[in-house]
């Protein structure tokens, strides 16, 4: 982790963005983390892993849920998957 002011980051923008590919570069503005650079597959992995998390809280409220459960073989036909 790379930690750089606000100040220092207009001067190096290019070098912290070829940072921004090996490991996180935070940003502080008066000592407070104001943003941080991260490369494009590190940002798709955390979206992914967010909508994984997401995908799995649907889940265990759908099972969570009274009422019948709906066989697959009609889930498929309703879809027409089958």
């Amino acid at each position: 982790m790379t930690t750089v002011t606000m100040s220092r980051a207009r001067a190096e923008l290019p070098a912290l963005v070829d940072k921004a590919h090996e490991d996180a570069v935070f940003l502080t503005k008066r000592g407070r983390t104001a943003a941080v650079l991260i490369s494009p597959a590190a940002y798709e992995r955390m979206l992914e892993a967010l909508e994984d998390q997401d995908d799995i809280a649907a889940y265990d409220a759908a099972m969570d849920e009274e009422g019948p459960n709906i066989p697959w073989d009609e889930v498929k036909a309703d879809l027409g998957l089958d």
